[in-house]
């Protein structure tokens, strides 16, 4: 039979002994650890841990759950187990601009990103295409004042309804409510230029280029109700010159956004991500 596979994170205070119980809990189920990574944050006085395991076949979620369950009550654990065999849902949300989307859907297609897309969801018609050719759900919720409250109302019943674990927002230009990120919290992961603060607005490349900026980068953080500033996954940054023209800088950024949202999922999906207040804890590989 097919040996099962485990990923284990916990959050909880820096108790001595956390990692033995944990590690004999997983022996006594027959289980061989693979990996592990752990961090103590001083300051928030917090202790995170990522476990990675595998197991006989026929070993559950619910079966390793309940032989952790003593030590999760002892120690106070916030504890989370995922089959690590089965990928993730994850809904794809896009505007006008797909080549976030496009890197994503590719990424998933070679194997290097173990995600099912349930979804594409657009304000606009033109990812149709895009979804149709992937074979991939098409959902069209476009957004006006007046629709933007039954609009949302329909892209949470449409996450409940498929099990979606998250929402990507691959470049979609909608300001979501404070109801919908707070319903989404720690489920949605947006990307923005970043390393240009003072260029808001339109056009922010063009920006760059009239000022002579010598690095453009981008961010990929969690949604939050304040605007691109939620916990940040992941970052990036290309170096560009005189000789690179305004338009040489949408290219770049484009590539260099695409890059840092494929590697803010990837993180996410593979639970290395773990959140300590307006911070995170990313386990590297």
């Amino acid at each position: 039979m097919t040996e099962a596979s485990f990923i284990l994170t916990l959050i909880s205070a820096p108790l001595p002994g956390i990692i033995a119980a944990i590690s004999t809990a997983i022996a006594d189920l027959g289980g061989n650890i693979t990996e592990t990574n752990q961090h103590w944050d001083r300051p928030a006085d917090r202790f995170f841990l990522r476990v990675a395991f595998v197991g006989p076949g026929g070993l559950t979620v619910a079966a390793v759950e309940r032989a952790l369950a003593p030590t999760v009550e002892k120690l106070g654990l916030d504890l989370y187990v995922v089959d690590a065999a089965r990928p993730p849902r994850i809904v794809a949300m896009v505007s006008k601009f797909d080549h976030a989307l496009l890197h994503l859907l590719y990424q998933i297609r070679v194997g290097w990103l173990r995600a099912d897309v349930v979804a594409i969801v657009s304000n606009h018609e033109g990812a149709r295409r895009i979804a149709e050719h992937e074979g991939i759900p098409f959902v069209h919720l476009p957004v006006t004042p007046e629709t933007k409250p039954q609009q949302e109302a329909a892209l949470l019943d449409l996450v409940e309804e498929t099990g979606t674990e998250l929402v990507v927002l691959a470049r979609y230009m909608q300001v979501l409510s404070d109801d919908l990120t707070r319903s989404l919290s720690g489920r949605a992961i947006n990307i923005h230029h970043s390393f240009l603060p003072a260029f808001k607005g339109a056009n922010p490349y063009k920006q760059a280029y009239q000022r002579g900026v010598k690095l453009i980068g981008a961010t990929s953080h969690y949604v939050t109700a304040d605007l691109d500033e939620g916990p940040i996954i992941e970052q990036d940054v290309a170096r560009i010159s005189h000789a690179d023209s305004a338009d040489d800088l949408v290219a770049i950024g484009r590539d260099t956004e695409s890059r840092v949202l494929a590697r803010a999922v990837k993180s996410h999906l593979e639970r290395r991500v773990l959140l300590c207040g307006a911070r995170t804890v990313v386990f590297a590989k």
